[in-house]
């Protein structure tokens, strides 16, 4: 093998689930910047890496160096340095001030920062106050030196590093070596694969009980971010297996001892994490509590029904399935309000509440995210909050309204209930109190919710809860192009392709990946703000049913940042680098973790307003609330100029762009293709293959979840 010895210059690519990456590094023996590719732990730019591997030619990347084993040291040459200190690793110091620094005191300059640091003043630009904070920075990273070091030799990368040191400080070492397992069930952005190449290099046999505990346990949280909220044992072992590279048998013992502990709950012949068995077990129990228990307020329906039947002039006027909606939520202690666009269900909440508020009850809205909230608050002019918001969640607290210190209010009416899942569910219904009637609104047509679970399809395919569905679209919704045709698609039935001056729903045929790319380029940038008149940033949104590819969101988002936020050498943006992403001032980005602490959250997009080079901090506003971010908080944030159509749930937008094609095979199905188009509120420009969205229309295959949730809501008696 081949020897190269380098220093990080720039991440193109990096997937931190799998260690992937795509490298521009500065060689020796090298005058221009050499790629690198191959799976490593976490890097950094500045990373001094001695890289052991193999020339390759790629076809359309050229020569790259492929990675087959390598090792990390802290840097010796002042390049090597200044690239180091500004990579964000030390707070206080970004890339120009490193620069600096480097320039008056070269290769003594890690020396000055370990025995001499008040010799930073001599750099313009650091006072007394920047001295403690690097000073501080600098003592953290001297605590973690040995762990670094240690880690390294262990395969793992500086940025992990970070993450373990903050997660268990000085006893990280002590962590790491009793139970490397635990990196992955305790640290975000740390998985089995990482955990198991240093248990692999501690010594931790492959077949060791520690080990294929953590597999089966990995295997079932996979399972669970598959939506499943239990697996089968063949479907457990099939899995588990493969990932483990272990024999089926092998496996019977642990999962037996892993049952007598209590890791995992085994009923019949079902198999759950035990935080889903009491999630679903508990959401049966509590909606079968609310249909038994007596209304803490009693309501006048004849009298609030002959209101809504005889409305004043000027009043709206329900229809006869709108009506028996409104009766419905009124007479029930639950119920479910169901139908597709166009279908009146946004007019029916709004007589519901009405008929609340005629009968004096106190009224709670709801819904799962941000945006579905802020949806909801403008649609029925009543305040929404968010379910997190609604239940006081406090990390590390939890939710302050619970069992113990439910709701206050009579009835609470959720929206967007296909995106809820078992878990956010069971929170939810442990807060409302006996008594408090509870409307659930959602379109169960669309994709079902990202965590495990199938809730809103459950609850109605059970039988035990009322049930309306709005089918009849209404007059005005006829004249969109963009209702109809998500009605065709949800029957089954071809789109209408007529691209008229007037429509709001265009289909643009294009047969390969790069041409669609040009044309979306184009619409974005030029046409679609010239013609209606909008923020190219804030008003159009690209959807696409996949990351990966041409017109996948990691490459969408590259060339989108490039044409409506660009940075040039002539005119350049301040921004930060991260993980191969540049984040750049004003860039469209969006959040894509849960972050309980910042209280932003999955899905919440939101624009870089601030960008300190020096510190290596962002500054990102959400609706008007500023939320700063450091260097390695990053990970948790995307560019947002295209996203995923799954990230797309309980979000409108004025205009999006679809493309739409054979290369997103393995995604394309009804619901997607529906959830997609139903997006769009002033037009849709759907870019792609004929054959992919007909192909889509057609196929109905989802994933089955495996949930118990309508079965148990159907049992006399619901196990606690």
């Amino acid at each position: 093998m081949d020897t190269l010895c380098c220093v990080v210059e720039r991440i193109t690519f990096q997937n931190e689930d799998s260690g992937f990456f795509i490298l521009k590094c500065k060689a020796k023996g090298y005058r221009e910047l050499v790629s690198v590719v191959g799976t490593m732990p976490t890097i950094t730019v500045g990373s001094v890496l001695s890289l052991q591997g193999f020339w390759k030619t790629d076809a359309t990347f050229g020569p790259q160096f492929t990675v087959q084993s390598y090792e990390e040291t802290l840097p010796s040459s002042a390049y090597g340095i200044e690239r180091y200190l500004g990579s964000g690793l030390i707070k206080g110091i970004g890339p120009s001030l490193a620069k600096q620094i480097v320039s008056i005191f070269g290769t003594d300059t890690l020396t000055i920062l370990e025995h001499d640091i008040g010799k930073l003043l001599l750099v313009r630009g650091i006072g007394k106050i920047r001295i403690r904070q690097i000073e501080r920075s600098w003592l953290e990273q001297k605590e973690i030196k040995n762990i670094m070091l240690f880690l390294q030799d262990h395969g793992v990368g500086t940025n992990c590093a970070m993450l373990i040191f903050r997660a268990y400080g000085k006893d990280s070492l002590a962590v790491v070596k009793g139970n490397p397992y635990r990196l992955a069930n305790d640290i975000v952005g740390i998985g089995f694969k990482t955990a198991d190449t240093i248990a692999e290099k501690l010594g931790v046999a492959k077949d060791a009980p520690i080990r294929l505990q953590s597999g089966l346990l990995y295997t079932l949280r996979a399972l669970a971010d598959d939506g499943h909220c239990y697996a089968t044992q063949k479907q457990l072992y099939e899995r588990a297996a493969r990932i483990l590279e272990t024999p089926t048998e092998a496996l019977d013992p642990i999962l037996g001892t892993m049952a007598e502990e209590e890791d995992v709950i085994i009923e019949n012949e079902e198999i759950y994490l035990p935080y889903l068995y009491h999630c679903e077990v508990g959401v049966a129990k509590r909606i079968q509590q609310l249909l038994k228990a007596e209304s803490k307020h009693q309501i006048n329906l004849s009298s609030v029904l002959k209101h809504l039947e005889h409305p004043k002039a000027g009043s709206i006027i329900y229809d006869a399935i709108q009506l028996d909606a409104i009766k419905t939520a009124v007479a029930s202690k639950c119920m479910v309000l169901t139908g597709g666009p166009g279908t009146g269900k946004t007019t029916t909440t709004r007589g519901i509440i009405e008929a609340f508020r005629l009968s004096k009850s106190d009224v709670l809205c709801a819904a799962p995210t941000g945006r579905a909230a802020k949806r909801m608050t403008e649609a029925t002019g009543m305040e929404a909050k968010t379910i997190h918001r609604l239940l006081e969640f406090k990390p590390p607290l939890g939710y302050q309204r619970n069992s113990s210190n439910p709701l206050e209010g009579d009835v609470l009416i959720l929206d967007e209930c296909s995106m809820i899942d078992i878990a956010l569910m069971y929170n939810l219904l442990k807060a409302i109190p006996n008594g408090m009637r509870l409307i659930m609104v959602g379109d169960t047509d669309q994709l079902p919710s990202v965590g495990a679970g199938n809730v809103l399809s459950d609850i109605i395919a059970s039988e035990m809860v009322p049930v309306v569905k709005l089918t009849r679209i209404f007059r005005q919704a006829l004249d969109s192009r963009i209702v109809m045709n998500a009605h065709r698609i949800n029957q089954g039935k071809a789109i209408d392709r007529s691209n008229c001056k007037d429509s709001d729903f265009f289909h643009l045929e294009k047969q390969k990946p790069e041409e669609a790319l040009e044309k979306i380029l184009d619409l974005v940038s030029t046409r679609l703000p010239s013609y209606y008149h909008v923020d190219p940033i804030r008003d159009i949104q690209v959807l696409t049913p996949m990351q990966r590819g041409v017109v996948g969101t990691i490459n969408l988002n590259l060339m989108l940042q490039q044409r409506l936020n660009p940075s040039t050498n002539e005119a350049p943006k301040p921004s930060i680098q991260r993980s191969g992403i540049e984040y750049r001032l004003h860039d469209k980005v969006m959040q894509i973790k849960n972050d309980y602490d910042k209280e932003v959250f999955n899905g919440d997009i939101g624009t870089v307003t601030e960008v300190n080079t020096e510190d290596q901090e962002l500054t990102i506003t959400y609706d008007g609330r500023l939320v700063l971010y450091e260097k390695s908080d990053l990970s948790a944030v995307v560019l947002a100029y295209a996203t995923t159509i799954h990230k797309s749930q309980g979000s409108e937008y004025p205009i999006v762009v679809l493309p739409f094609m054979m290369t997103h095979f393995v995604m394309l199905q009804r619901n997607l293709l529906y959830t997609a188009v139903t997006r769009a509120k002033k037009a849709l420009v759907l870019i792609g293959e004929q054959k992919a969205i007909s192909y889509a229309i057609r196929n109905q295959k989802q994933l089955e979840r495996n949930t118990q949730l309508a079965e148990r809501l159907g049992m006399p008696e619901t196990k606690t």
